[in-house]
């Protein structure tokens, strides 16, 4: 067996999967649900409901605001409690629509069975059909970066897709989410890559996974030999075994692990390279949307953390405050804790245990004691262990100093908006500079200007 990985640079940060063998309970409902309108990479959704209005699992509440977006569904049955602001992941009051809970009455047209739904009995499934169901449903990238699926199956006309890759890696520390998913809903996951290589129009399909997860590979691997490599199937599916090493979960890292293609500098995607590539909570999502007419109204998640008191993994409904989920674990821990939406790597601090479980939430992560706080930096002292570890061959220990100088110009010319923010840079460095700070202040600038000089033309 081959173990691939990827070919610039990457850290081995210790795993902390705590809740790897915590088999997925459904969490409680919450008592009022609060629902961010930017849950997804683009333009926030519009509110199609008004204070007053009832509502049941899987009614639209908001539609999408432009061609990036993705339309928003009510999680809960209830009654609309008000449109307002509310603190987010990111720290800042956003648009959000509140509801308050009552009951868990779900629009008919959903299929709440466990029947499982397969391609053979629904020929009238095209590729068009498909992408729309996948677009109506308001699926986005499951595994954190919240892009709108549907957009990723329609490249531009200079692009050619020749294979679907699901990511399965999970290579962030502390989450186990993806993994009991692919332990639990494998028949689903596979049933979602078919309807992806479909939409797609390609015939070719991966499934990456670390080898720190070996059942995964060999129930998938049992599971794909049985559906896809026969002699009827004109699917050909892989499930590729990857070396242990973070972070392979990137996008690029993992085109350039599983097919050996080098994703150039943005605007280039992996399509761009012949590779759509999905998280596999994405591909059960689309499973239930187009099989199951279910659109995206929960999502497995982990709940970690080295002094909860009992971390696990829950299949959570959107809206649901992290508070919730903490207290179902056993309350915060005490002492001094750090709250995370993700894992340590690339999660976001939260500000606000109220903040609620979103479309991108994957995580609620609990770090205490000295893994909550940070050292105190020192200089820089040139070692350039920030540069080998660097995923995408960069320098950031100058990307952050010219950010710090407010340099964009250069920070530009140095190829800052290829940063993947994963902070490996940070996690190697000796001196314990904040490197990925700087550098996602200076990337976020820089992109604007870029932004404000296209619109200009």
């Amino acid at each position: 067996m081959t173990i691939r990985t990827f070919s610039i640079g990457g850290i081995h940060p210790g795993e902390n999967k705590l809740t790897n063998d915590a088999v997925t309970k459904v969490a409680s409902l919450p008592k009022q649900a609060i629902f961010p309108l930017s849950q997804h990479i683009g333009a926030p959704a519009k509110p199609v409901v008004q204070k007053g209005d009832k509502v049941k699992v899987g009614t639209l509440i908001a539609e999408a605001g432009g061609f990036v977006s993705a339309p928003i569904h009510s999680s809960v049955s209830g009654t609309v409690y008000k449109i307002d602001t509310a603190i987010d992941a990111t720290g800042y009051r956003k648009p959000v629509i509140i509801i308050n809970v009552e009951g868990d009455e779900w629009e008919e047209s959903i299929d709440r069975s466990d029947v499982l739904e397969t391609v053979e009995n629904h020929p009238e499934l095209t590729s068009e059909k498909i992408i729309e169901m996948i677009k109506t449903a308001g699926v986005t990238g499951m595994g954190g970066a919240g892009f709108p699926t549907f957009i990723k199956l329609m490249p531009p006309p200079t692009a050619k897709a020749e294979c679907v890759i699901i990511n399965a890696v999970e290579c962030e520390p502390y989450i186990t989410a993806d993994y009991r998913l692919m332990m639990e809903k494998a028949d689903e996951i596979l049933v979602g890559l078919e309807l992806l290589m479909i939409a797609a129009k390609v015939t070719k399909g991966y499934i990456g996974i670390e080898t720190n997860k070996p059942a995964a590979i060999k129930l998938l691997t049992q599971k794909v030999n049985q559906k896809f490599n026969v002699q009827s199937s004109k699917y050909d599916v892989e499930v590729v075994p990857l070396k242990q090493r973070y972070p392979q979960g990137g996008e690029k890292q993992l085109v350039d692990a599983v097919i050996h293609r080098q994703v150039p500098a943005p605007p280039a995607i992996p399509v761009n390279v012949g590779a759509i590539v999905q998280n596999v909570g994405t591909s059960y999502a689309v499973y239930e949307a187009v099989m199951k007419h279910k659109p995206l109204v929960e999502r497995y998640t982990t709940v970690t953390g080295k002094r909860l008191r009992n971390p696990g993994n829950y299949l959570v409904r959107m809206g649901t405050p992290m508070k919730d989920l903490i207290d179902t674990c056993g309350g915060m821990p005490d002492g001094e804790n750090k709250l995370l939406a993700g894992g340590p790597m690339m999660g976001k601090a939260l500000t606000s245990i109220e903040v609620p479980v979103c479309k991108g939430t994957n995580s609620v992560t609990i770090l205490s004691g000295e893994d909550a706080r940070r050292k105190e930096p020192q200089v820089c002292i040139r070692c350039a262990k920030c540069v080998g570890a660097c995923p995408m061959g960069l320098e950031p220990y100058l990307l952050a100093k010219l950010s710090e100088l407010k340099n964009w110009e250069r920070s530009e010319r140095e190829d800052i908006v290829s940063c993947i923010e994963c902070g490996s840079c940070q996690f190697t460095c000796p001196a314990h500079r904040p490197l990925l700070d700087h550098i996602r202040l200076g990337k976020s600038t820089v992109m604007g200007i870029i932004r404000s000089r296209a619109a200009q033309k």
